[in-house]
């Protein structure tokens, strides 16, 4: 038994990978959709809403199942198409990653696209008026802004997205999912595995939660009114 559990702690390391990558994938997406929603350009304000809106109306594990195996084929005819004989097959990692990444940017896209909104535009305006161009604004006013409106979004969003990661073990990653499935059904004691893949799943939720916290902290510094 305690093999089994050796095991599943190695898995539970690939977890942290395949979060991790999703949460950059989805970060980036995020500001990218935001920045699209806002621009007010009509092109991009509509695809920024249709890839949001059909993200989240798609379940993930669809979402997942046709990534892994419809881009694959997907990819595979085009190639054939072009004339070459090359093959692609998306591995199990990269799938997740990605599509992890993709659901979880049209999240992101609404969490940052509102704390843009939270800010006066008039600071954006005046910074303007003292000659700092579009990106120098964004950077030096609105970045950080934005992180401290944001922030009680994005920890809702992290927390569920570490326990989407559990999703790719159907496409046959061996992350702690997957292999507490094995365990159980090697050992038939499913109760003891899963219940320990499940801890595992509340300590990174519970280590997340204090280091975001100390970050909202952080940022939060300076707006709370004192109370005389």
């Amino acid at each position: 038994m305690q093999s089994y559990f050796l095991v599943i702690l190695q898995g539970a390391l690939l977890t942290v990978g395949v979060s991790l990558g999703a949460l950059v994938v989805a970060v980036i997406l995020g500001l990218a959709g935001a920045a699209a929603k806002l621009s007010g350009r009509p092109l991009l304000v509509a695809l920024g809403s249709v890839y949001t809106t059909i993200i989240r109306g798609i379940p993930d594990l669809v979402l997942m199942l046709l990534v892994f195996y419809g881009g694959t084929i997907g990819l595979n005819t085009l190639l054939e198409k072009m004339g070459s004989e090359a093959t692609i097959d998306i591995e199990p990692f990269a799938a997740g990653v990605i599509t992890i990444g993709f659901i979880y940017g049209a999240y992101m896209t609404e969490t940052f696209r509102g704390a843009i909104l939270s800010i006066p535009k008039g600071q954006m305006e005046a910074a303007w008026a003292f000659g700092m161009g579009r990106p120098q604004t964004f950077l030096r006013i609105t970045l950080p802004q934005m992180v401290r409106y944001a922030l009680p979004g994005f920890i809702n969003n992290w927390l569920v997205l570490i326990k989407s990661t559990a999703l790719v073990s159907l496409i046959g990653l061996q992350e702690m999912t997957y292999l507490a499935k094995q365990a159980s059904a090697a050992t038939r004691s499913p109760f003891i595995f899963f219940l320990f893949t499940g801890a595992l799943f509340l300590i990174y939720t519970w280590i997340s939660l204090v280091a975001l916290k100390k970050l909202n902290a952080r940022y939060s510094l300076g707006t709370k009114r004192v109370q005389l």
